[in-house]
C-alpha cells in the first residue's frame, strides 16, 4: 500500500488543527499564556509568550500558496519579536524550503532541532487494520461527556508531561467545539488516555493522543487511533494525517509504531527550526 497525499494537503491539515486548537482557546486563557496568532503567506504563526514548555509557538504551513523566501521568514521573526516569544519552532516540509535556506537560518538565528514525521493513511486501511486487532486490555473508549471536559483537557496534558494550569482548559474547550471530534480512554472508571480528531474535507487531522503513563502497554493508544479512524469514515474522511516524532539511533517511538501497525505510512521527515528571541540562548533550554 502506498498513500499519496501532497505536502500542501498535509501542512495545511497540522496548521489548520493548530491554529484552531489555540485561537478558540477562551480569552481568560489565551491572556494568562500570552497567546496570539496571525496568518502570513498561507501560513499561521502562533505565539504563547508565556509557554514553559515552549512547544506550543509554532510557524507553519507555509510553501503552498506562496514560496517560501527570506522576506517571509523575516516576517515570521519580526512578529514574534513584536510579541516578545522567547522561542518559536518554524515547521516547513523539505519540499517547499528554498535552495538559499542556511542562509535565511543563519541571518535569523534558526537552528535545526530533531526531526519530527508526517504520517498519511487511507482512513479504510486504518479501520480495516483496527477491525482485525484484539480488544484492548481493560480499555474502553468513548467521546467525553460536556462535564469531563476539564478532567479530560487535564489527563491530556498530563499524558504529555506538561503543566496542567490554563494549559488543560485550553484542551478542554475543544470537547465541545463544533469541528472535533474527542476521544476518552478508560481504564476501571479511570480517565486515562485522550485523542481528539479535526475534520477539513475528505482529510481528518489526528490531533493529541497520548495515555498515563500507569496506563500504557494496554492498546489505549492504538483504540484511541482506531476510534478515531472509525469516526472520520463515518464523516467521509478519506484520508488520516498524523505527526510523531522521528526515531533518534537508539530511540523507540511507541506512538510512531502504533501508527505504522494502523497502516499509517511516514510521507516525509520534517525537521524543525527553532528561532530565540535571544540568539545567545543555550539550545539546552528548550
Amino acid at each position: 500500500m502506498t498513500t499519496v497525499v501532497q505536502p500542501s494537503v498535509a501542512e495545511q491539515s497540522e496548521a489548520e488543527a493548530l491554529y484552531r486548537f489555540q485561537t478558540e482557546t477562551p480569552e481568560p486563557v489565551r491572556t494568562a499564556l500570552g497567546m496570539s496568532a496571525t496568518r502570513i503567506g498561507g501560513g499561521v504563526v502562533l505565539s504563547m509568550r508565556n509557554d514553559s514548555t515552549h512547544f506550543w509557538s509554532k510557524a507553519l504551513g507555509f510553501g503552498i500558496t506562496a514560496p517560501v523566501t527570506a522576506q517571509l521568514v523575516a516576517e515570521i521573526c519580526d512578529f514574534y519579536r513584536a510579541e516578545r516569544t522567547p522561542q518559536a519552532v518554524l515547521q516547513i516540509a523539505p519540499a517547499f524550503l528554498p535552495e538559499d535556506w542556511p542562509e535565511i537560518c543563519a541571518r535569523e538565528g534558526i537552528v535545526r532541532d530533531p526531526s519530527w514525521v508526517k504520517l498519511v493513511c487511507p482512513t479504510d486501511e486504518a479501520v480495516a487494520r483496527a477491525d482485525a486487532l484484539d480488544r484492548p486490555d481493560g480499555i474502553r473508549v468513548t467521546p467525553p461527556a460536556a462535564e469531563e471536559a476539564l478532567e479530560w483537557g487535564t489527563v491530556m496534558m498530563r499524558a504529555f508531561g506538561t503543566p496542567v494550569e490554563h494549559y488543560a482548559e485550553m484542551a478542554a474547550s475543544t470537547v465541545t467545539r463544533l469541528g472535533w471530534h474527542p476521544y476518552a480512554a478508560w481504564l476501571d472508571g479511570e480517565l486515562v488516555g485522550t485523542g481528539t480528531l479535526l475534520v477539513r474535507g475528505e482529510t481528518a487531522q489526528m490531533f493529541a493522543g497520548a495515555v498515563l503513563p500507569h496506563a500504557r502497554g494496554r492498546g489505549g493508544q492504538t483504540a484511541l487511533l482506531a476510534a478515531r479512524a472509525r469516526a472520520a469514515r463515518k464523516l467521509g474522511c478519506r484520508v488520516l494525517v498524523a505527526e510523531t516524532g522521528a526515531e533518534q539511533p537508539g530511540t523507540h517511538n511507541t506512538s510512531l509504531h502504533n501508527m505504522l501497525r494502523l497502516g499509517f505510512e511516514i510521507a516525509y521527515e520534517r525537521p524543525n527550526w527553532r528561532w530565540h528571541l535571544n540568539p545567545g540562548e543555550s539550545p539546552a533550554g528548550h
